[in-house]
């Protein structure tokens, strides 16, 4: 019941990002999915590029958002192609806002838990919520934020993931 409470937060966040047609001010959602989940659609290359899990950044150039019950779809641009995904709330392992120092990790069946991150990986989800060193003006915390060839954000949250 918890589980469900929390997506339907990201869900209901969403929502108001749909309805009012982008988010206010410096508010920019990290959305962490496992792209091997049952109803994630994505391109084959960047399921090729992602083969476990994935981080999409909703925050300036994002198209058509369309918040489902159980997923959202969006447009997002991947090295200058713009691509539609859709993610079932149920494959998102992480969602957090750091302007807002706001963030929550879910469960999934692959059982994906704050609690089993080791220290390096406690140490980035706390600079991703605002505790930790920024390396530019927008909040990006040093290890974790990237540039790509479209000078859009990426963010690599490898030390969240379960050690294998």
């Amino acid at each position: 019941m918890v589980e469900a409470a929390l997506r339907g937060v990201l869900r209901d966040a969403l929502r108001v990002v749909e309805s009012q047609g982008g988010l206010p001010g410096e508010h920019h959602f990290y959305i962490t999915f496992e792209t091997t989940r049952p109803g994630v659609v994505l391109p084959d290359r960047l399921r090729a590029q992602h083969p476990q899990d994935m981080t999409i950044v909703l925050q300036n150039q994002f198209w058509d958002l369309k918040v489902f019950d159980d997923a959202l779809e969006v447009t997002l641009s991947f090295n200058r192609k713009r691509e539609r995904l859709r993610v079932p709330f149920a494959a998102v392992t992480a969602f957090a806002d750091p302007h807002a120092s706001f963030g929550l990790q879910f469960q999934t069946e692959s059982g994906t838990d704050l609690d089993d991150m080791d220290d390096s990986g406690a140490a980035e989800w706390d600079a991703l919520m605002g505790d930790g060193e920024t390396n530019d003006e927008q909040g990006q915390p040093d290890s974790a934020a990237q540039t790509d060839a479209d000078g859009a954000n990426v963010i690599a949250l490898d030390a969240f993931r379960k050690k294998q």
